[in-house]
């Protein structure tokens, strides 16, 4: 009975992700395929500006549902707001969504246990995380959280799963999975700025950097798992 409604809400949210994805491009559309111009950009912050205190609440709902339903990279969102709000009004936003979601996935998995994650990720992807020995010291824990977290490139919608199962103390956990990542949202937030204002040169480099640190990132990330793992 559990694992249906599991893969009910699941079915849910993806419905709901898919809705509020195609109502976003219908609504955006004309104003996003103009911000190659002056007036395109100034016309998209116009109609953000006009959307007034929804339009954190629309990237914060649409940032709960891509963690949620984890079919979706962040990036794209952090992107979009950096467009919508700038560098540091991006950046405020992001982790504002980050730590409710976070908070949400968090205790959910501490009351569903494994049933909860197997329903978005599958059983195979989460074992060899469960599986590694060091998770069981907090310690070891907290360290290797911070470092998935801090990295670019990881995949932090699955540490946030899996944190839920960790020995870890929930508000500890929280800082990490919401603060640790303030770098890879800095660069997405920047690189969104950039865009609207029509800085395509800057956007540019901004992505190329950070494509190369997601590399260099992940190998590290690879790495180190390897190492404590041992």
């Amino acid at each position: 009975m559990k694992k249906k409604i599991m893969k009910l809400t699941k079915l849910t949210l993806f419905v709901l992700t898919i809705i509020l994805l195609i109502y976003l491009t219908i609504k955006f559309f004309p104003f996003f395929k103009n911000l190659s111009t002056r007036e395109g950009q100034l016309a998209f912050k116009d109609k953000i500006k006009d959307m007034g205190i929804l339009s954190p609440l629309v990237i914060i709902g649409i940032m709960i549902l891509q963690m949620l339903v984890a079919i979706l990279p962040g990036e794209p969102v952090e992107i979009l707001s950096g467009m919508c709000f700038g560098t540091i009004g991006g950046i405020i936003v992001i982790l504002i969504g980050t730590f409710i979601c976070s908070n949400i996935i968090f205790f959910a998995v501490r009351k569903f246990g494994n049933d909860f994650i197997n329903t978005f990720f599958g059983e195979n992807k989460m074992q060899k995380f469960k599986e590694s020995k060091f998770l069981k010291d907090s310690k070891k824990v907290e360290e290797f959280l911070f470092v998935m977290f801090f990295i670019p490139g990881t995949s932090k919608d699955l540490f946030v799963y899996l944190g839920g199962l960790l020995n870890i103390k929930p508000l500890r956990f929280l800082m990490i999975a919401t603060f640790a990542r303030i770098p890879s949202i800095i660069t997405s937030t920047f690189a969104g700025a950039n865009l609207i204002e029509g800085n395509l040169k800057m956007t540019i480099i901004t992505f190329i950097l950070t494509l190369l640190i997601s590399i260099i990132g992940i190998f590290i990330a690879n790495k180190y798992h390897k190492k404590v793992n041992n």
